[in-house]
């Protein structure tokens, strides 16, 4: 419809000499129609005219559309559409035909995308931070997988450098368990804060380090083991969370070749020395400089990533790679890209970033190398124990505790996800596991009520129809036909959140709408089409939860 439209007034609008293309929106309020353009407003403004007058010349010229039951002229020169009912009858139809695939697309068919997220880096602690990256990550890879593209998930850690030297030193001090997840978050909190506070275990950490990057055989077995634990323990936070990977790349794999690349564009002029080390002049291109070869010839975190890109590019030769960001990093990923423009120039313009803010309690921002950190498997214990206590008294037998980690996950990835991915989150736990409305578990309970809904239906023997549809339309029929809509925004933008607002907007209308009807009545000749209903609003929160990550439960 909003293509039928479009053309309509544009052809309407170009037989009075407006050669303006009509953008068309969804107002605000639903009584004010279904689509809008201010297409008069913008001539109108141009040509000094009144754009209410050249509004209703348009609406005029116009004439009927298929498919539109009014057109009305509002406000300043608003065009307002309302469509029949009809056109909503066949948008819960299509629903239902498409069922799995109800809202997918072909945005960004035949393209190879890598989306990195989640980078936990061994012998630290799976942070907030990293909870953030993960659920942010995963969501865009359900977005771009839901394009079409052909899509890589892909995770970078950094398994060597100031970190892991740290790490050890506290193991080594200590003589901790390097198997043990606990000892080593307390081996690093320890080697952290002597580095800084302690000259003699500064300068024993630095020569750790410069063993690890030398390959000392005397720090492999105690290095592998907690490598291994840590990514151990990193599995077991992705089954949890819902996430899998095509693909990891760890820092010991590229920083040989991100050092090479550095001196080769050394040589080309692309970096430049400065007191011994090695830096991209970002000024050149509106940016600051960053060091990329240390003064003690070490790769920083930027040579680094350009050993990744390469080995990314020979892993899987993509035209998009998409990678989450806090924040706070943004300044030194821009560098890193405008260095890899210059680098590659054929690459321009296809490594971007989505960043994403801080999550934070009561206490602030969380910082592991003081120790003051929230791990994300503590937050994620303390939610699943929360969300278990709300499951007292539901009759879910041996499935209560899966319902309340379902639960538990949903909440904390709808906090995150409900607002623009790059703003900063004050986590609230009881109001994120709330049911009753903004809030993960409300869009389950509401998937759950309504599948509630089609099982006394189909127990009632009753089948959802389309045929005899109430003559009002309701709210809910006016929302649903967004979906594809509004995951096309998502897509284009990476931002998760306008499909977080639209399941909120149809849990309510749904709820709403629930409380007011009887749905399952065999008396009422329209119940087939309530049914109908109800199913397709079943199936495109189903679809929407997905592309958040969330599941959606079938009881709670």
């Amino acid at each position: 419809m909003q293509t039928k439209i479009t053309d309509a007034v544009s052809a309407a609008s170009t037989a009075l000499g407006i050669f303006e293309k009509p953008v068309l929106e969804h107002p605000a309020e639903l009584s004010h129609g279904d689509y809008s353009t201010n297409v008069a407003l913008v001539v109108a403004k141009k040509r000094g005219e009144n754009p209410k007058a050249l509004a209703e010349k348009i609406v005029t010229e116009l004439g009927a559309i298929d498919g539109v039951e009014k057109i009305d002229v509002a406000g300043a020169g608003f065009i307002n559409f309302h469509l029949s009912r009809s056109v909503f009858a066949e948008g819960i139809q299509e629903i239902l035909s498409a069922g799995e695939k109800w809202g997918r697309n072909d945005f960004l068919s035949g393209k190879k995308i890598i989306v990195e997220y989640s980078q936990p880096n061994p012998f630290k602690p799976f942070h907030i931070g990293h909870l953030m990256s993960t659920t942010v990550g995963e969501s865009i890879s359900r977005l771009v997988e839901w394009s079409g593209s052909d899509i890589r998930r892909m995770n970078y850690q950094g398994d060597i450098g100031p970190h892991v030297a740290k790490c050890l030193w506290g193991v080594m001090k200590n003589g901790s368990d390097p198997k043990s997840i606990a000892a080593l978050g307390e081996a690093y909190v320890r080697g952290a804060t002597a580095y800084e506070d302690d000259a003699h275990a500064k300068k024993e950490i630095d020569d750790i380090n410069k063993r690890l990057y030398a390959g000392d055989v005397e720090l492999q077995p105690l290095y592998d083991a907690g490598r291994k634990a840590s990514l151990d323990h990193f599995d077991e936070l992705y089954a949890i969370l819902g996430t899998r990977f095509d693909d990891s790349i760890f820092e010991s794999e590229v920083w040989k070749r991100g050092i090479a690349i550095v001196m080769d564009g050394l040589m080309r002029g692309v970096f430049a020395e400065s007191d011994g080390a090695v830096v991209f002049k970002g000024e050149k291109v509106g940016l600051h400089t960053r060091v990329f070869i240390t003064s003690q010839k070490n790769p920083t975190y930027e040579a680094k990533e350009l050993g990744l890109i390469e080995k990314k590019l020979e892993r899987f030769p993509f035209d998009l790679n998409i990678t989450t960001v806090a924040v706070e990093q943004e300044s030194y990923f821009r560098v890193v890209e405008a260095a890899m423009a210059e680098l590659w120039p054929k690459t321009a313009g296809t490594y971007t970033h989505r960043a994403f803010g801080m999550l934070q309690m009561t206490t602030g921002k969380m910082s592991s190398r003081k120790g003051n950190v929230i791990t994300g498997e503590s937050l994620i214990e303390d939610m699943r124990a929360k969300a278990m206590a709300k499951m007292e008294g539901r009759e879910l037998g041996d499935a209560k505790q899966a319902t309340a980690d379902t639960v538990a996950v949903g909440a904390i990835k709808y906090s995150i996800l409900k607002q623009n991915a790059g703003k900063n989150i004050i986590f609230d736990p009881e109001q994120s596991l709330s049911f009753e409305g903004d809030s993960g578990p409300y869009l389950q309970y509401s998937h759950v009520r309504a599948r509630s809904v089609l099982e006394k239906a189909h127990t009632s023997h009753l089948t959802p129809q389309i045929s005899n549809p109430p003559e009002e339309v309701t709210e809910l029929e006016r929302l649903l036909y967004r979906f594809p809509e509004v995951v096309v925004r998502a897509q284009k933008e990476y931002e998760p959140h306008y499909v977080t607002t639209f399941l909120t907007d149809i849990a309510g209308a749904f709820n709403s709408w629930y409380a007011q009807e009887q749905i399952v009545n065999k008396d009422d000749p329209a119940s087939p089409y309530k049914i109908a209903l109800t199913k397709a609003f079943a199936q495109t929160m189903k679809n929407g939860l997905w592309l958040l990550g969330i599941q959606a439960p079938e009881k709670m």
